[in-house]
């Protein structure tokens, strides 16, 4: 279809903005809708997007359909957790939300391999299309088996607060986006400055709406308010650390593409094994423990990956990091989200997982926007320096969440707002 690097950027910018900037608008309408309809509702829109991907006839199109394959993600996403949350009690909860965060690593480590054999053996299109069977099965699966859940009473729709949450996450998230390219230019900044006022006016208007989208008492649980601080600098860490280390690999280190990405595969697989044991761990346990110990984990992996420059070798160079990092994270992912769903009311399980995913989405891109400063150049030296830096500085911020999490995270059942 055409279109060079920068049109490829935008295939994948279009939906991380959607996505981003409605998932809490959709955690909200989950719990005032129904669980079970608003994900039944966003898996429908999402596969209709992907079919208009698949036939897509223009670069534009294309584009088009993948910012409302970003709706469709924004309304399941939270939901399926919020319907996960309202199926167990806090006891099985854990082992649930486990299996949902290895099913996630699974298809993480096997989507790029499956993408790239179609893409070759029938073409791109095809991978939009594989959509269709999974989602209806999907669709079936939830139909049959899922209860209907939501809030009891909702009183009006908070318009102007979905409205300036929208806007504000979707002003900073294409600043942070487009930051890396295009620098801290008056246009990021204005945009990236007028993302920050609305979602001001957002918390404006939630304190004062009689029936807000997010109520701000949420925060008056220390664990929910210090799981999405943890959220906040460990995923700013790892979104940074992973955008990075390909670069590392194929500058510094000469690695084909291909090579560097799949590199990153034991990351998905330590997710998709670790994270049932750990939830199921945060049932018995608590999420507090596994929490700290995970991040320590991560911290524990960027001290190793930051010496990669020293040892280009895989093996000795990059998997060891690598592996204690997979590990650290397979054991918080599971226990971070079974932390926030604990931590609220159960009404209000879908917005807490839209902000959660908000926070941990803007982390991400905040990261990538601060790495493309820290780097300063594409020479081999100049990324070889900008990744030292880089993986101390995740070190540093993975050593800060455990801190989090051992001064706010409380036991099972002792911290939910209402």
């Amino acid at each position: 279809m055409g279109g060079g690097v920068e049109a490829a950027q935008w295939i994948m910018n279009a939906y991380a903005l959607l996505l981003s900037a409605l998932v809490l608008a959709g955690g909200a309408a989950a719990d005032r809708y129904g669980r079970k309809r608003v994900f039944v509702a966003g898996v429908l829109l999402f596969t209709a997007a992907s079919a208009g991907c698949g036939l897509a006839p223009s670069l534009p199109v294309l584009i088009a359909a993948r910012a409302v394959q970003g709706m469709g993600a924004a309304l399941l996403t939270p939901a399926s957790l919020a319907l996960l949350g309202a199926a167990y009690d806090a006891k099985g909860r854990g082992q649930a939300v486990g299996i949902w965060a290895g099913a996630s690593g699974l298809t993480s480590a096997a989507g790029p391999v499956v993408g790239g054999w179609l893409t070759q053996a029938i073409s791109w299109r095809a991978v939009f299309f594989i959509n269709l069977p999974v989602a209806a099965i999907a669709v079936w699966l939830v139909m049959r088996y899922a209860k209907e859940s939501k809030k009891a009473r909702c009183g009006a729709v908070d318009y102007a607060g979905a409205a300036a949450v929208t806007a504000g996450l979707a002003a900073v998230t294409w600043a942070l986006t487009v930051a890396p390219k295009q620098g801290a230019d008056l246009a990021v900044l204005g945009v990236g400055g007028l993302g920050v006022v609305a979602l001001a006016g957002f918390l404006f208007i939630e304190r004062r709406a009689a029936n807000p989208m997010m109520p701000l008492v949420l925060f008056k649980s220390a664990t929910f308010s210090g799981v999405n601080a943890l959220t906040l600098v460990l995923y700013a860490a790892l979104g940074g650390a992973f955008f990075l280390l390909p670069f590392e690999l194929i500058r510094a280190h000469g690695y084909a593409p291909s090579l560097a990405g799949a590199a990153l595969l034991p990351m998905s697989v330590g997710l998709a094994v670790l994270s049932p044991i750990s939830g199921r761990l945060a049932s018995r346990l608590g999420p507090r423990p596994l929490l700290i110990a995970g991040s320590l984990l991560v911290a524990a992996g960027f001290v190793l990956l930051a010496l990669l420059s020293d040892r280009p070798s895989y093996w000795t160079g990059v998997l060891p990091g690598l592996a204690v990092l997979a590990v650290g994270a397979g054991v918080a992912v599971a226990p971070l989200t079974d932390a926030v769903l604990g931590a609220v009311a159960d009404e209000y399980e879908g917005a807490a997982a839209g902000i959660n995913n908000a926070v941990a989405r803007v982390a991400g891109l905040l990261a990538v926007a601060l790495v493309g400063f820290m780097i300063g150049g594409s020479d081999p030296q100049s990324v070889a320096a900008g990744y030292r830096e880089a993986m101390v500085a995740a070190a540093v911020a993975s050593a800060v969440a455990a801190l989090v999490a051992a001064l706010t995270v409380r036991g099972p059942g002792k911290s939910k707002s209402r």
